[in-house]
């Protein structure tokens, strides 16, 4: 108890005035643009996201791969008769020789278990090809202690993932030593250490690193959990979580607890009206501090902000007192919600107090439904129109520029396989979307390679998505043509130039297939560098005001100006499925930042051509 009293010290600690990480320089400088009414890190309107899911992102050290020891806790329970890391450029349906040897029928628990051996070197190595392709800003997916391949299921936040470093078995040593109520007694691992030097190395290509908070529960290996389970009502840790029961013969009840939407392998947190109650509101404040002033060196070493998973699941209070926490630590730093809802019930959250921004569904939604929905499904240009000025005006000051506008993520099917999919669901409709776009629910679903018109469709949604108010978020494989169904088909090994990748011949039951050639699609790669470079160069499309020119429901055509100072800048939409020519007033002549053409006005008019699916940037 000595400890735990030792962390309502440290709670008090961090609201104090002065902070020690609150020295030394940010990267990706850029001229401040916040107004007094603003909130948000100015940095974070110049932001171009890339997603990263880090256990399929890049093996970058194969010496530090999982063993089957590392996966136990991790959903399938069942332990595997046989099991190795799994070939990374292999048929994502076809199951592998140690597969087929566990004799199990269920492919989800299969593809559970898989683990490909991406690490944090990985995305070392690959920080030149991010710095190409243009991004400035990344998000990771949990990289903390965990068993699982997704580490929302976490053992601690304190840590990463020993195999995501480069000595395992040295730093699970390291972490033994430690009293985990106790901050003074935290170590450095070598896995720790690497995550330090990611930040540190994308510091120097002037890109920000922001970590997955999973701060709603932890997993049944972590720290608290075992002391809980093992020790029952005498645990320090028994006021950490929602438990129902403790084990007690004479009152005949078991040891039962309150996991995640009913998820036993992700214990939740015990909340009260202020959200976590002390015990693990301590904590997370604690490893807050450790990644965002790691060693005392001061906020210029540490993460740049946080994305925080199911942020709806924890009290607006607790939002409230962390937020300045983390201001305290670092001013400037970006705080970014998962919050999958209507519009109003996300708004509470984006006042000033609690998040600067959030992955912003909605904007997929809406999207989706003008330009990919079919026929009555879809939804007018006016319409569109006014779905967008309604999340325009949502926030205060500053948040629209910041939000992180989305289509695929972990958490949805890719956009290639969306658009192939188009028809039998709606991205909006989130609960029955996800059966429709999942394989194991869903026989119907089509695990197909998209064609080339459907990546037209791609193409005119990354136009939208680099020129459209709000930060650009791509998710990792998106610019080379991967596909996949919603989770676990989101997360295939990334496809990359110098791994020879086998056809995709197999259907999720197993029968074979017409092959999909696996590989990175370089024109589509060479179509996001160009709109992200032409958003990174071009300010009107980061901070300049907006204005919808022309929403023509007939033809289809969805129009908008960005304008910063004498820039104007103005982007046509064609997603009506047919050639259209479209008339706009202007005095001015103007060039398409695509294609570099040349369009020049007559009599006071610009005369623009479009074909199906396409859309230019002008800038007059």
């Amino acid at each position: 108890m000595k400890k735990v009293m030792g962390f309502w010290w440290l709670a008090a600690a961090v609201f104090s005035a002065v902070s020690l990480a609150a020295t030394g320089a940010s990267p990706n400088t850029v001229e401040s643009d916040r107004t007094p009414q603003e909130f948000v890190p100015s940095w974070a309107k110049h932001a171009v996201w890339y997603q990263i899911f880090p256990e399929r992102f890049r093996n970058g050290d194969p010496n530090n791969d999982p063993t089957v020891d590392d996966i136990v806790g991790a959903d399938p329970v069942s332990p595997p008769k046989a099991w190795k890391v799994h070939p990374w450029g292999s048929d994502w349906y076809q199951l592998q020789d140690y597969e087929r040897q566990n004799g199990e029928p269920d492919l989800p628990t299969h593809l559970l278990r898989r683990r490909y051996g991406g690490d944090l070197q990985g995305i070392i190595d690959k920080l030149d090809y991010l710095h190409d392709l243009g991004v400035n800003a990344l998000y990771l997916n949990p990289i903390f202690t965990s068993p699982s391949l997704h580490k929302y299921d976490a053992e601690s936040y304190h840590h990463v993932d020993p195999t995501f470093g480069p000595d395992p078995v040295g730093d699970r040593k390291m972490i033994a030593t430690e009293d985990p109520l106790d901050p003074d007694t935290w170590v450095w691992t070598r896995a720790d250490e690497l995550a330090l030097s990611l930040i540190d190395e994308a510091h120097k290509r002037d890109m920000r690193v922001i970590f997955d908070g999973v701060f709603n529960h932890m997993g049944i290996n972590s720290f608290a959990f075992r002391d809980l389970k093992k020790n029952q009502a005498a645990s320090p840790y028994k006021d950490w979580f929602d438990v129902i029961s403790f084990d007690d013969e004479v009152k005949g009840t078991g040891f039962d607890y309150k996991g995640w939407f009913g998820f036993k392998s992700l214990p939740e947190f015990k909340e009260d009206d202020n959200g976590l109650v002390a015990g693990p509101r301590a904590y997370v404040f604690a490893a807050t501090e450790r990644w965002m002033n790691p060693k005392g060196k001061g906020a210029a070493y540490g993460v740049d902000g946080w994305r925080l998973d199911v942020a709806f699941c924890i009290a607006h209070n607790f939002w409230k007192d962390w937020r300045q926490h983390v201001k305290a630590l670092n001013p400037e730093a970006f705080l970014t919600a998962e919050i999958v809802d209507t519009p109003e019930n996300v708004q509470p959250y984006m006042q000033g107090d609690e998040f600067d921004g959030e992955m912003n569904y909605n904007f997929a939604f809406a999207a989706a439904e003008f330009l990919f929905n079919p026929g009555e499904s879809a939804i007018t240009a006016s319409e569109f129109d006014q779905k967008l000025r309604a999340l325009r005006n949502l926030y205060p000051p500053g948040v629209a520029y910041v939000v992180q506008n989305l289509f695929g993520s972990h958490d949805s099917n890719r956009i290639g396989s969306h658009i192939v999919n188009r028809g039998f669901m709606n991205f909006r409709d989130w609960s029955e979307y996800h059966q429709l776009s999942q394989v194991s629910q869903n026989p119907d679903y089509k695990v197909r390679k998209p064609n080339q018109k459907e990546l037209e469709l791609q193409k005119l949604f990354v136009i939208l998505q680099m020129t459209y108010v709000g930060a650009p978020m791509v998710y990792y494989g998106d610019e080379v043509g991967m596909w996949g169904a919603n989770d676990p088909g989101n997360r295939k090994p990334m496809v990359w130039d110098d791994i020879a990748y086998s056809d995709e011949t197999y259907l999720p039951n197993g029968e074979k297939r017409a092959a999909d050639n696996v590989a990175v699609n370089d024109d589509l790669l060479r179509f996001y560098k160009t709109l992200i470079s032409v958003r990174r160069t071009h300010p009107a499309l980061n901070i300049g005001h907006y204005k919808t020119l022309l929403a023509d429901d007939e033809k289809g055509i969805f129009a908008f100006e960005r304008r910063y100072k004498n820039e104007r800048i103005w982007v046509v939409i064609n997603a009506s499925g047919r050639a259209q020519n479209v008339r706009l007033p202007s005095q001015a002549n103007a060039t398409d930042l695509i294609s570099g053409a040349t369009i020049a006005n007559d009599e006071g008019v610009l005369s623009l051509s479009l074909a199906v699916s396409q859309g230019l940037v002008l800038k007059l």
